[in-house]
């Protein structure tokens, strides 16, 4: 159960100003209920200041006059209202304690997320485009001095944005490394297995199936070719 803010304060309120019970009180406020007897006997909180928990929105009259009409009924917390979150739009506002690492930001996306756009970087950490070309074309006026650090780490986002940007991104980075591949390079071992083995036509090559052959097959050569292999030596 949800428990108000300043419990005891609101206890002293509750005590002053309604005819509740003490295990109502106590029940409410997360309070035993001999505090809560100890505050109505002005042995416990002395001096404390009351909180009204109806100003604040934690508690409506109706509930209150309720509760004092029925011992058994029970206090409820009004639940708090949850702000909807606003969807940011344009570019993120990085801080001025910031700014001076955000090339290095830009510089580290480059770098190890090449497929990311200028737009989706500019989202990230809260640049521009004239700066985003200026690190990709190496003439940023500090270019040389720029060390690339990840901006998570930098705070200048979070994660699980920047999982999602390279997530989307994803296909175009496939195929950056396609067009990277110079001709006549060797495939991985994962493409090479992928794809079929064909003969010099173009046809698939069916494997050959040995499960039934005996484990000597494979070294005894055919009667034909030990003739053939006697007649060598002989020659």
């Amino acid at each position: 159960m949800s428990l108000p803010l300043m419990p005891k304060a609101v206890a002293v309120w509750l005590v002053d100003n309604t005819s509740l019970s003490f295990d109502q009180i106590a029940e409410f406020t997360g309070l035993h209920s001999l505090e809560i007897s100890g505050i109505a006997d002005g042995e416990v909180a002395q001096g404390l200041k009351g909180r009204d928990p109806i100003a604040t929105g934690e508690l409506t009259r109706e509930t209150i006059a309720k509760c004092e009409a029925d011992p058994k009924a029970r206090l409820r917390l009004v639940p708090r209202v949850k702000m909807p979150e606003v969807t940011r739009k344009g570019p993120k506002y990085t801080p001025l304690s910031k700014r001076q690492e955000r090339p290095a930001a830009i510089l580290w996306l480059i770098r190890n997320h090449p497929e990311l756009t200028d737009a989706q970087i500019s989202r990230l950490v809260g640049t521009t485009k004239p700066t985003i070309q200026s690190l990709r074309e190496k003439t940023h006026w500090n270019y040389v001095n720029i060390n690339p650090v990840d901006p998570v780490a930098l705070g200048m986002c979070r994660q699980t944005e920047l999982d999602a940007a390279v997530a989307k991104s994803a296909p175009k980075r496939e195929a950056m490394e396609e067009q990277a591949r110079p001709e006549g390079a060797l495939l991985s071992t994962e493409e090479t297995l992928g794809e079929p083995m064909v003969n010099d036509e173009g046809d698939p090559i069916r494997e050959r199936d040995d499960s039934g052959r005996a484990p000597d097959d494979f070294f005894n050569l055919p009667k034909g070719g030990e003739e053939e292999a006697e007649e060598e030596e002989t020659i």
